[in-house]
């Protein structure tokens, strides 16, 4: 069972309560949502969410914890120990992983390029990127993955035991707008996870698969949720 947080931005076009300007300049709110995946198995409902104001963080490992708390509280009691918790690089925190490690739960995270990070990158040998794959299972034109665990240096630390960090480069499409982190023509993004067994490139393609809770969120504001606090 996948579990999805998101912090989706929320717009207001008057000063209600708890309304304020974000990080986008924009003006509204910004919670703190969990849904099941809508993929294999998956059903998509919305388990928990809480009401932020708009300048709240998307990295806030005490707001996520909480909404994964009420969150896993909603499911089954036997499905409550096979959840995988999957989220973008705001629920990369220390903090926030520890809590799912401690829960002994499944995470894939996505996580920052932090100096540590980029270091095991330029350690990395060129041999090490293996073909990436698309959700049918078939190679992934312009896209590679990586395991940068083992080049870590010493200075990555106070992590959970077990994480291992995946890479992922891709050509951008086309129009895409270039990063300053962009390396000789290729986006690297990288995440997180303790699951062990599966290939680089199945660990990837799940990650990627958490941009289905966009749906969610999409359907939850075409429903009522541009009407926030109501």
């Amino acid at each position: 069972m996948v579990v999805d947080l998101d912090a989706p931005l929320i717009g207001a076009r008057s000063e209600k309560e708890l309304a304020s300007p974000n990080y986008k300049r924009g003006f509204g709110f910004h919670p703190m949502m969990a849904f099941v995946d809508h993929g294999i198995g998956g059903t998509g409902e919305p388990l928990s969410a809480m009401l932020r104001t708009g300048r709240a963080t998307a990295n806030s490992a005490d707001d996520q914890i909480a909404v994964l708390d009420a969150a896993l509280a909603q499911l089954p009691t036997d499905v409550q120990s096979r959840v995988l918790v999957r989220g973008d690089s705001g629920a990369g925190v220390r903090e926030f992983v520890g809590h799912v490690h401690n829960l002994r739960l499944q995470y894939s995270v996505g996580v920052y390029g932090r100096q540590p990070i980029l270091d095991a990158l330029a350690a990395m040998p060129r041999q090490a990127w293996k073909k990436a794959l698309d959700t049918g299972g078939q190679r992934r034109e312009g896209a590679l993955v990586a395991e940068l665990t083992r080049w870590l240096p010493e200075t990555f630390t106070g992590w959970p035991e077990g994480m291992r960090v995946i890479a992922r480069k891709e050509r951008p499409h086309p129009g895409a707008q270039l990063r300053i982190t962009d390396e000789n023509g290729w986006r690297i993004t990288m995440f997180a996870t303790n699951t062990t067994g599966s290939t680089l490139a199945g660990l990837e393609v799940r990650h990627r698969s958490r941009a289905r809770c966009e749906d969610r969120i999409r359907n939850l504001k075409d429903t009522g949720a541009t009407n926030l606090p109501l």
